[in-house]
C-alpha cells in the first residue's frame, strides 16, 4: 500500500532529491522531474529499490513551454497525483545591480511563472477530488527583503503570498497548502551560483536533510509556513497578527489624517500662490 503519488519538481540534486527519498521512505510513489535524466534514472534506480515504490523519472526543462506543459498534463490526467512539491528553482550570484537582466529574467520565470502554473494546476485538480496537497519551497529572505538580490526576495515573497492565499482558498475543498522558509541550505545551487559557501558562518547553514525533515515535521503539524530554523514559533505568530490586526485600516473611504492634513496645507499654499500672482 502507498500513499499516493508525490510529484517533485528539481528533484534530480538538492532540497528535491531529499524531499523524493523521505517521501519514498514514507511510501510514496514518485515522479521525480528535472533536466538531467542520468541523475533522475539513478535516483529513481535507488529510490524504488530501497523503498519498494514506483518511481518514474520525468525529463523536462520547465522553463520550456512544451516541456512544462508535459508536466502539467501529468498533474491533470494521473489520478494517482496526490502531493505537489515545488523545488525547482534558481538562485543569485549577487545584487540585482550586478546582474545579467536575463538572468534575472529567467529566474522570474522558473521561481514564479513556472510555480505558478504547477500550483494553480494542481489546485484545480485536487480540489474537484477533493484531498491533495501542495508544498512550495519559498525562502526567509521573503521575511526580509532588504538582505539579499532584489528579484530573487520578490520571487520568494510571491511564492509565501501565493500559498498563504490559496490555502485560505482551498481549505474548504480539502486540500492543504504549504510554504516552506528555509535559510541557508547546504546545496548545489551555490557551486551553479559561484558563491564560495565558506564565506557563510557554518551556524547559518543547515544540511538539506535537516531542513527537510524539520518541514516535513511542519507538515505533519498542519502548518502552513514553516520556518525550519525558527525555534520560537511565537516570533510568527506575533507577526503574523500584527499583519493581520492592519486589516481594518488598509481600505477606507478617505486618506489617514497625516495625508489628508498634508493635503490640504498643499492646496492652501498652491491657493495663495495663484492669488498672489494675480
Amino acid at each position: 500500500m502507498t500513499q499516493g503519488t508525490a510529484l517533485i519538481t528539481g528533484a534530480s540534486s538538492g532540497i528535491g532529491a531529499v524531499y523524493a527519498e523521505r517521501l519514498a521512505r514514507r511510501g510514496h510513489d514518485l515522479i521525480v522531474v528535472a533536466r538531467d535524466f542520468d541523475r533522475l534514472k539513478s535516483l529513481a534506480s535507488r529510490l524504488s529499490g530501497d523503498h519498494g515504490v514506483v518511481v518514474t523519472p520525468l525529463n523536462a526543462d520547465l522553463t520550456s513551454a512544451a516541456d512544462l506543459e508535459r508536466v502539467l498534463a501529468k498533474l491533470r490526467d494521473d489520478a494517482e497525483i496526490s502531493l505537489l512539491v515545488n523545488c525547482a528553482g534558481i538562485g543569485p550570484n549577487g545584487p540585482l545591480l550586478g546582474s545579467d537582466p536575463n538572468g534575472l529574467s529567467k529566474m522570474v520565470q522558473l521561481n514564479v511563472d513556472v510555480l505558478h502554473s504547477l500550483t494553480a494546476t494542481a489546485a484545480h485538480v485536487f480540489a474537484r477530488r477533493p484531498n491533495g496537497a501542495i508544498v512550495n519551497i519559498a525562502s526567509v529572505v521573503a521575511l526580509m527583503p532588504e538582505r539579499f538580490n532584489a528579484t530573487y526576495v520578490a520571487t520568494k515573497a510571491f511564492v509565501l503570498a501565493l500559498t498563504q492565499a490559496l490555502s485560505a482558498e482551498l481549505e474548504p475543498h480539502g486540500v492543504r497548502v504549504q510554504a516552506v522558509l528555509p535559510g541557508f541550505t547546504r546545496t548545489e545551487i551555490f557551486d551553479r551560483a559561484g558563491i564560495d559557501i565558506s564565506v557563510i558562518p557554518a551556524d547559518m547553514m543547515m544540511d538539506a536533510g535537516e531542513m527537510v525533515d524539520a518541514a516535513l515535521a511542519g507538515f505533519d503539524r498542519g502548518e502552513v509556513v514553516t520556518i525550519p530554523s525558527l525555534a520560537d514559533v511565537e516570533l510568527w505568530t506575533r507577526m503574523e497578527s500584527a499583519r493581520k490586526s492592519l486589516g481594518p485600516y488598509l481600505s477606507l473611504r478617505h486618506p489617514a489624517p497625516r495625508y489628508r492634513s498634508a493635503a490640504i496645507v498643499a492646496a492652501k499654499s498652491h491657493l495663495e500662490e495663484n492669488v498672489h500672482e494675480r
